[in-house]
């Protein structure tokens, strides 16, 4: 059994309870981060919870813990559930209050951490590509914020395996914008763009990693908007996610990517990926 953190307290997942009156359960009133951990290492740590205030910000709740404290009792619950490969999943509601859209007072904020192993992809995935099909964004008008209201993300997530493909990249008045749990990539002339952070995509920690990278290794790399056209014939495209890292898309719409097989940008790229997150783990 799990072992999970609930409002200070450490204990056995099936022994945790959270009051059917908590704002996260009646109205979605809450953010979440996921975290994966390598070898007991949380990966970019800062950066995650760095993210988390942005979203709490944003939500207008203060922060229940300081970074000392998320860093300590995140640690410990890596080191509860032990495993090489672990993503970390916290969660912070407004509590539990009588059912009000308005804002409760002075109601403590309830905060839920549990640890999960991460099951490596097959090798198809990074040796064939995956497949993805484009949908309609129709969700609503603040996606930076990493809110735990996601329906809208499971519905058009749904769509991609109703049709037997892996994910759904989303576009917005004829632009990409990103995929349904994930970031996009797209390489066009031999340089790599992806969407500028704005209201309507999340700024994922692996998209920003991917861009340091590309920089720092002289692989041509830019934020700027991308057409649903320019998708459509992108001689690449990629996902990103902090449990996925870089996957290379090779069908679109049942369509091949550029020559329907991982790209030569890409193959770089999750190069230089595993050589930085080996250099983590070697410390």
């Amino acid at each position: 059994m799990s072992i999970v953190y609930l409002n200070g307290e450490f204990c056995p997942a099936d022994e945790a309870k959270v009051s059917v009156f908590d704002r996260g359960f009646l109205l979605g009133d809450g953010v979440y981060e996921v975290i994966p951990a390598y070898a007991g290492n949380l990966f970019r740590l800062k950066e995650h919870l760095d993210r988390l205030q942005s979203s709490l910000d944003a939500i207008r709740l203060e922060n229940p813990l300081s970074y000392e404290q998320w860093e300590e009792m995140l640690n410990q619950l890596v080191n509860d559930n032990f495993d090489p490969n672990l993503s970390v999943y916290l969660q912070v509601t407004r509590g539990a209050a009588v059912r009000d859209h308005a804002f409760p007072k002075d109601t403590p904020a309830s905060v839920f951490a549990m640890a999960n192993v991460i099951h490596a992809l097959p090798d198809k995935c990074y040796k064939d590509g995956i497949a993805t099909i484009t949908v309609e964004d129709n969700r609503w008008q603040r996606c930076d914020i990493k809110s735990i209201s996601l329906l809208a993300n499971v519905l058009l997530r749904q769509q991609a395996v109703d049709q037997g493909v892996t994910e759904s990249i989303l576009i917005r008045d004829g632009f990409l914008t990103e995929g349904s749990a994930s970031n996009v990539f797209a390489v066009i002339d031999g340089e790599i763009r992806t969407p500028a952070k704005g209201q309507y995509i999340l700024p994922g920690i692996t998209r920003d990693l991917v861009l340091e990278l590309a920089h720092e290794n002289n692989i041509p790399a830019v934020e700027k908007p991308v057409t649903e056209s320019e998708l459509f014939n992108a001689q690449e495209i990629w996902v990103t996610s902090s449990t996925k890292e870089v996957l290379p898309v090779t069908k679109l719409n049942g369509q091949a990517v550029g020559n329907g097989k991982p790209g030569k940008v890409w193959e770089k790229m999750i190069e230089v990926y595993r050589a930085y997150k080996q250099s983590l783990l070697d410390g």
